[in-house]
């Protein structure tokens, strides 16, 4: 396995799928994904930032300030929806 696949590992899916199924999970789901990409993404800056990748990192970095930004969104989202969904 190469260190950036083209495709997610055992997902059968299309991308457009995942997208989808992400996006289609109850909101404060979705936030805590986006908190996991981000958090990844963090530490692949940080590795390159390490190896002298400044450029590569410094936008890992600015990606990862706006998935925290778009998590935050998300969150918002959830506490306006919350009480209108049904409980399990």
């Amino acid at each position: 396995m190469t260190t950036h696949p083209t495709n997610v590992p055992n997902y059968e899916g299309t991308l457009e799928d995942l997208a989808k199924a992400i996006g289609n999970m109850s909101y404060n789901q979705t936030a805590s994904f986006i908190e996991k990409l981000a958090l990844d993404l963090k530490e692949q800056a940080d590795k390159d930032k390490a190896r002298g990748r400044t450029q590569l990192a410094t936008q890992l970095y600015n990606t990862t300030n706006k998935l925290y930004e778009a998590k935050d969104n998300m969150e918002k989202a959830w506490r306006i929806c919350k009480p209108y969904m049904p409980t399990e």
